[in-house]
């Protein structure tokens, strides 16, 4: 029976009886089990504690290792991108370069018709400066004196047209002269103006090509240095991952060896001298004597999806009803429940209990209504010694007092 908060007394019929038996039939036959038990307890403990802190490290490093992998990815894409803009800026630089020399051998072509340009020009200057003498010296013939001079018509037609032909040529002479002149000054502005232009857009070009080059050296040197953090962090996690096998392998002796020294020093425990607690309409015993301290439900804010029963470390917790033992799990574990056991009674129908200091079963076992299967303790994430014990049908929690 179950002693509710409030009441005054307790009307357990067999808890305190399975207790006194239980230590009469052990003595101190049991004594160095016992303490063997605990030793091996201890050391599983302790193994737990590393594989935890071992977990903890290999948590940290595998998220650093995704970080510096998507940083390096990051990195990766910057480069290519990097990369392709320097192919781009290589091919336009190539595209000035050719330009540039264009005009350098345009420029040289215009040098060397400039000076040829220069030679006619002297050459011109000089018959300009000849011309100019002579129509000095010998004063330059009017119309008027042409047709006084002229015997006839025909004498004066043909000295005005020879005085109009040289009129024309001294015309044409300084006409050209002018042209030659003006078109070198043109040629000579345009090639320098366009030399400079080009040499301005192959400057900038280059120096942003450099300035690429320089870009993509730094970020390929932080993808080393990430490339080599990822890979010293990769040894360690493999290191770390490595301890973990180890430790879960000492783990694993170390739990069936507990597991081994409870189940001798169950074996041949009595059963109570009294009858068991009558069963309810649903079958089910309580499976420990004392105090129900919290209801299935919403518990601050989030679902308590069993029961809680406040009773002493090391009181004996029972099986609700029979079946078989299919989850069997330490502190570490369980994740918050603490020693952990679940028996499946078929038809999807299973028992949980949680918080245990100990176990006094084994995993697989078959366990009859009211058989010992543990201890309450304070493991896990626990404000103190209780069972918190669950009732689910395929796995889902349903109020354990539907079935109590």
């Amino acid at each position: 029976m179950l002693r509710r908060e409030g009441n005054a007394g307790s009307t357990a019929l067999w808890w305190p009886t399975v207790v006194t038996l239980a230590a009469l039939a052990l003595g101190g036959a049991l004594q160095a089990p016992a303490a063997a038990g605990k030793s091996a307890e201890e050391k599983l403990g302790s193994v737990e504690e590393k594989i935890g802190e071992a977990q903890e490290q290999e948590g940290v490093l595998t998220s650093e290792i995704a970080e510096l992998g998507d940083e390096i990815s990051g990195l990766e894409g910057q480069v290519a991108e990097l990369r392709g803009q320097e192919v781009a800026v290589e091919a336009e630089l190539a595209a000035k370069q050719a330009e540039l020399d264009q005009a350098i051998t345009e420029l040289d072509r215009a040098r060397k018709r400039l000076e040829t340009m220069r030679e006619r020009l002297r050459r011109a200057l000089v018959n300009l400066r000849e011309r100019l003498i002579a129509i000095y010296e010998s004063g330059s013939p009017d119309i008027v004196s042409i047709i006084l001079s002229s015997e006839d018509y025909g004498e004066m037609a043909a000295r005005t047209e020879y005085l109009n032909a040289i009129q024309d040529s001294d015309d044409a002479l300084a006409e050209r002269v002018r042209s030659l002149r003006d078109e070198a000054k043109r040629l000579v502005a345009i090639r320098h103006e366009s030399k400079l232009t080009i040499e301005s857009a192959r400057d900038t070009i280059a120096a942003e090509e450099q300035r690429l080059e320089s870009t993509r050296a730094s970020l390929e040197s932080r993808q080393g240095a990430l490339l080599a953090a990822r890979a010293e962090r990769q040894s360690s996690l493999g290191s770390i991952r490595e301890a973990i096998d180890e430790h879960e392998e000492i783990a694993a002796d170390l739990r069936a060896k507990v597991e081994t020294e409870v189940a001798e020093a169950t074996t041949g425990m009595p059963l109570p001298a009294g009858p068991l607690p009558t069963p309810s309409a649903s079958g089910f015993i309580w499976p420990v004597e004392g105090v129900l301290t919290s209801p299935f439900g919403e518990r601050w804010g989030r679902m308590h999806e069993g029961i809680d029963i406040s009773a002493a470390e090391g009181t004996p917790i029972r099986a609700a009803t029979a079946g078989t033992v299919i989850l069997l799990q330490s502190e570490y574990e369980s994740g918050g429940y603490g020693n952990y056991t679940c028996i499946d009674h078929g038809g999807g129908l299973s028992t949980c209990y949680a918080h245990q200091s100990g176990f006094a079963t084994s995993s697989g076992a078959s366990v009859g209504q009211g058989d010992l299967i543990g201890y309450v303790g304070n493991t896990g994430h626990s404000f103190g010694a209780h069972l918190h014990f669950e009732v689910r049908i395929n796995g889902a929690a349903t109020d354990p007092m539907g079935y109590l």
